[in-house]
């Protein structure tokens, strides 16, 4: 019952976030946004059209950013230019002579222009819940009708009896789910062999 209210509080957290991003918008975008019709939906692009990626998910430790960069090796071999956090954006901890808030900002900003340049989303599941950060990089661009794929090799929340929650399988065009993360990886490569993202 705890692990299922944890779950909760996370995925409640996450939409919090998302529902905040587009506060402190402009006036004129949110006159922009005031004349559209309330049921629009986001045009995606076909499956091929566009390769930028913006890889999200944790990079809080070492085997997390060594996988995410043998993930994001394989997609640039495949031809996908792709927005690596770890190596293409801030890290709070590398950022210097800045307070708590203005390196959340400079983050946050940087991170969400590279999702609305991006083509692609493609979003790390795995954790007990998945990363509140990436959830919310993978709303932004499903919101702004990118093509959004995830991977998922983590058994804890089997473990626990709980699945994917559908507001993220709901943004998915494609879920990679292997508990063998080298199986995985072939997975992946066998799938770009014959398919674009």
């Amino acid at each position: 019952m705890k692990n299922k209210i944890f779950s909760l509080i996370l995925i409640a957290s996450a939409l919090f976030a998302l529902s905040a991003c587009g506060k402190g918008k402009s006036a004129a975008s949110n006159q922009k946004n005031e004349a559209e019709p309330k049921n629009a939906v986001a045009q995606r692009s076909a499956p091929g059209d566009g390769k930028k990626v913006y890889f999200a998910g944790p990079l809080f430790n070492a085997a997390e950013r060594e996988f995410n960069l043998k993930l994001v090796h394989l997609l640039e071999r495949y031809g996908y230019e792709v927005f690596l956090p770890q190596r293409d954006g801030y890290l709070a901890t590398e950022l210097e002579n800045m307070t708590e808030e203005e390196k959340l900002k400079k983050i946050f900003d940087k991170d969400e222009s590279e999702v609305l340049k991006a083509d692609i989303i493609f979003t790390l599941l795995d954790g007990r819940a998945p990363d509140e950060g990436a959830c919310v990089e993978l709303g932004i661009g499903y919101a702004a009708g990118k093509r959004c794929y995830a991977y998922k090799t983590d058994a804890r929340s089997v473990e626990f009896g709980l699945d994917i929650n559908p507001m993220i399988t709901g943004c998915l065009v494609k879920l990679f789910y292997n508990l063998d993360g080298d199986a995985l990886f072939k997975e992946l490569e066998d799938y770009l062999k014959t398919t674009p993202l």
